[in-house]
């Protein structure tokens, strides 16, 4: 079922849920195991990020140096299939645009459809470590908007398009993804917001936001993007703090705030770690309720491989 068709049928706000594929060297029945305390909680949706490959360079007997692929992961494709043969769930796997050319990415759309995924979130992705600026791919995508033009121009296997209702339906439903405090490389919010109505212009079903930690921010957020003429829908992505040092490390590695009063409790609380894991929890509680009590159509929640306080908040909200 498309991630669209559950957003207009569904008459209560739920919960989706994002997970990391697994460094190698983990089982399938382990993963499987790590995502089975969310399957109480009948989540409509996983999430499951792409990570682009990267290279390495070493030194050859000969003194010259030679370019060497690493992946460090399990493809999002592998663990979508895991997923499905266990769980019966829908499994959104990431597309991204760095490391990857069109032709790569079609092939992966053709994969997609034979397994039966019809949900795809459209990203750019990162740059390669060392990059200040992203580079695409010779023959790629250079923008998450181009990226979701190519993926709706996507045609899908004669069987389908014998089948499909009309020229203008689409075999992928597609999500993006939106910044509430801004994209990092952008302007200002307003520059942002813009390019962010560029990607659903391009064909975009739904988006889902970057983790924030004051929901202002969210519903200002929202504002500016009706202000524009972007109608769909805009999920709200949470993640619970858990340690001290994610008060720094979230920041950094997101380009986001985290407000006052909660940094300030996090502070108080930096040697104790069940206190920290209760404050962090709390305050993502709360920040869960708040958006439901406002009409939100969902709640994604950003896993990073933890399931204790995240099952807590379904528990606590849904």
């Amino acid at each position: 079922m498309k991630i669209s068709e559950i957003l207009a049928s569904s008459t209560k706000a739920y919960p989706s849920l994002e997970i990391v594929p697994p460094l190698r060297g983990m089982t399938k029945n382990e993963l499987l195991e790590s995502i089975a305390p969310f399957m109480e909680f009948s989540p409509k949706y996983i999430n499951v990020t792409s990570h682009r490959d990267e290279f390495e360079f070493r030194e050859e007997a000969d003194g010259t140096f030679s370019r060497h692929l690493i992946r460090n992961r399990i493809s999002e494709t592998t663990v979508c299939t895991a997923i499905m043969s266990k769980y019966d769930v829908e499994t959104v796997p990431h597309i991204i645009c760095a490391g990857t050319t069109a032709e790569e990415i079609e092939s992966k759309l053709d994969n997609l459809e034979f397994l039966g995924i019809n949900n795809i979130v459209a990203l750019r992705g990162d740059s390669m470590t060392g990059e200040k600026r992203f580079s695409p791919t010779p023959g790629g995508y250079r923008y998450a908007s181009e990226l979701v033009e190519g993926i709706r121009s996507y045609q899908g296997s004669a069987t389908y398009r014998r089948n499909r209702n009309t020229v203008t339906d689409h075999y992928f439903c597609i999500g993006v993804g939106g910044y509430p405090e801004k994209h990092f490389e952008a302007a200002n919010i307003e520059t942002d917001i813009n390019n962010l109505k560029r990607k659903v212009d391009a064909g975009a079903d739904y988006i889902i936001t970057q983790m924030f930690f004051d929901n202002k921010v969210y519903y200002d957020f929202v504002g500016k993007c009706r202000e524009v003429g972007i109608t769909v829908p805009i999920i709200p992505g949470l993640k619970p703090l858990s340690t001290f040092r994610q008060i720094s490390t979230i920041p950094e590695a997101f380009s986001l705030d985290i407000p006052v009063d909660l940094t300030k409790e996090m502070t108080n609380a930096k040697d104790n770690k069940e206190a920290l894991y209760r404050i962090g929890t709390e305050w993502c509680i709360n920040q869960c309720k708040d958006l439901i009590s406002h009409g939100v159509p969902a709640v994604h929640f950003y896993t990073m491989g933890k399931s204790q306080n995240i099952t807590e908040i379904l528990k606590n909200c849904f």
